[in-house]
């Protein structure tokens, strides 16, 4: 049996495609495999009657069944071809949407995100989000055409050699062991382990990446500012020879096993032609049935060289990526879901208590021990170096992940134990790296809907108001869409969190929300967006003061822990890590810091 699996591939992929397909569109599947069947059955159909309308002509019978039978067998294979292939690319276009649907159901099922981030899923996930846009081989639609094509010439091929027996009982064994032994060298030679191997997808993802430097609007402006042209065009250079050097690998890894290959199978034809050819010449048999048996045996042969697998391969590997990831992506991502409503929360406070909490790939905690009470109603705004734990602080309060010990309350209960939809209800957040919809202008800043009065209120909040009407569509890409700047995005990302307060929000959380805003635009909006916000609560992350020291108190994070926590006077008259930090911002420009004035803070 061990010697049984070495001589032949691990198809068990391939098997699980063809499951796929079923499950895409089962009548469009069996009406494509039907027409494989057929496709299959055809050509040693017209072996036969091309083996009896011979014998009919050497023996002078009436040619009108037999001239009718190669005709109905030759339309069958001409239009059976177009029609096989039709199919062929309707079920790989159905294929292809039901894997990008179960994709997009699989990412978002989970309530956590740590699926989206983590390694261990990357490749699959590369690989399953690339699979129609032909970076590593051709389209669904295009594939299942060379894959029903082979199937076809299998199926043919292994029907042929059946017809053989009547010739004699070792004849199917000797061309198909010619057939066998094809497959036992180029196994052998590894194409099948190394055309598709991690080694070669990572030199595709490379080769991908640096392309889309060259070709995306948003690489272009740096790419060409720091001098990176060269580089890009000699970084791709670099990253398609890798590919093609290991694809040419894989292709000399075949140049002896198909040598020794093609004298295999010509060994096993020749001795077959050989017999045949002396038992016609001796009248052992009919000119009629050398036709067919000579038919059959080319078809047999065809097995040897049939080569679909790579396009088999190509389709199989994201299909698989997209079972998988079906599998495991809750595994990952999925939280504890809760059952407590969180209507009116929070009334007093929220308090993270003793929370320590490491991402699952990290090795050291981000927060370890930490401790903080932000009063119901009031504004903090969180300080401290890069990768102290400030947006981690963002991602735990929005339950995208879990503590690994400790707490996180609202009013004096576990978030955990919060209904996850009911409390995300009550939260707003505007993220440094907002989400931008290709969306009308109101459905940018209310989603899920609201009045347009909310709407114009929200943006008059942000300072948006006038960007554009409600009806556009923030993308050029439509017909009467516009484009924005950047600020003007952040803008609108803004309004979607005041609009959100306007709903019933009661804690908002801003993740560097002035970021790509002037001083002045800055200080507006913060003063505006206080203004919106207050009866709920407030969490700003930010690294400028113009921002920060309008907070009610501020908090600065170090090693995970809370450092030191105070209003803006409250820590200057301290003279610690955040007076450090305000003087160092400070002396940047020379001159003290005044009010209204913003500084980057160092890390």
């Amino acid at each position: 049996m061990a010697g049984v699996r070495r001589l032949l591939p691990d198809f068990s992929e391939q098997l699980r495609f063809f499951g796929v397909l079923d499950r895409a569109h089962r009548p469009l599947s069996a009406l494509w495999w039907f027409m494989l069947i057929l496709q299959g059955v055809v050509a040693p159909s017209a072996a036969i009657a091309m083996g009896v309308l011979v014998g009919a002509v050497e023996a002078g019978d009436d040619l009108t069944v037999p001239l009718i039978a190669v005709g109905v067998v030759f339309f069958m294979a001409l239009s059976g071809g177009p029609l096989t292939q039709t199919v062929s690319q309707n079920l790989g276009s159905r294929t292809a949407g039901w894997m990008r649907r179960e994709l997009t159901g699989a990412s978002m099922a989970p309530v956590g995100i740590a699926h989206l981030e983590h390694p261990e899923l990357k490749c699959d996930l590369t690989i399953a989000q690339d699979f129609d846009r032909g970076i590593s081989g051709p389209p669904l639609s295009i594939s299942m055409g060379f894959i029903g094509g082979g199937l076809g010439i299998l199926l043919g091929g292994v029907i042929a050699a059946a017809l053989l027996f009547a010739f004699a009982w070792w004849a199917p064994f000797l061309l198909a062991a010619g057939w066998l032994g094809t497959q036992y060298m180029l196994r052998e030679s590894g194409v099948w382990q190394t055309r598709l191997s991690d080694e070669v997808r990572e030199a595709q993802r490379q080769a991908d990446y640096t392309y889309r430097l060259a070709v995306d609007p948003p690489a272009s402006k740096e790419v060409r500012l720091f001098g990176l042209s060269g580089w890009t065009l000699d970084r791709f250079a670099q990253r398609r020879r890798r590919l093609f050097d290991l694809q040419w690998q894989a292709t000399r890894m075949r140049e002896r096993p198909v040598v020794w290959s093609l004298l295999f199978t010509l060994g096993a034809n020749v001795l077959f032609f050989w017999v045949l050819a002396d038992r016609l010449a001796s009248g052992a048999i009919e000119l009629g049935e050398a036709v067919t048996f000579a038919s059959a045996a080319g078809m047999t042969a065809q097995l040897a060289f049939s080569n679909f697998q790579w396009a088999l391969d190509g389709a199989a590997a994201p299909a698989n990526a997209v079972l998988r990831l079906s599998r495991t992506m809750a595994q990952y991502g999925e939280l504890p879901r809760g059952s407590r409503d969180a209507a009116g929360m929070p009334a007093s406070e929220i308090r993270f208590r003793d929370v320590t909490f490491t991402y699952p790939t990290g090795d050291t905690p981000v927060l370890e021990g930490f401790d903080l009470t932000i009063a119901a109603g009031s504004s903090l705004a969180i300080v401290g170096r890069n990768g102290a734990g400030k947006t981690t602080l963002a991602k735990l309060l929005c339950r995208f992940y879990d503590v690994d010990s400790g707490a996180i309350e609202v009013d004096g209960v576990d978030v955990r134990e919060l209904e996850i939809e009911s409390w995300r209800r009550r939260l707003a957040a505007t993220f440094q790296d907002f989400v931008r919809f290709e969306l009308p202008l109101r459905d940018n800043v209310a989603p899920l809907g609201a009045s347009d009065e909310d709407v114009r209120a929200a943006l008059e909040a942000a300072g948006g108001a006038g960007l554009a009407e409600l009806d556009t569509i923030l993308s050029k890409g439509y017909a009467g869409g516009t484009d924005l700047s950047g600020g003007q995005w952040q803008r609108v990302a803004l309004a979607r969190s005041i609009c959100a307060v306007r709903l019933g929000a009661g804690v908002v959380l801003l993740d560097e929300p002035t970021a790509q805003l002037d001083v002045r635009g800055e200080a507006e909006i913060f003063d505006r967006l206080l203004e919106a916000t207050r009866d709920v609560t407030t969490i700003l992350v930010s690294h400028r003061f113009s921002t920060v020291r309008h907070a009610d108190q501020i908090c600065v994070i170090e090693d995970g822990r809370v450092a030191e926590l105070g209003s803006h006077d409250e820590l200057m008259a301290a003279g610690g890590r955040y007076f450090t930090m305000f003087d160092l911002q400070a002396s940047r420009f020379g001159e003290p810091a005044e009010e209204g004035v913003t500084y980057e803070l160092l890390s």
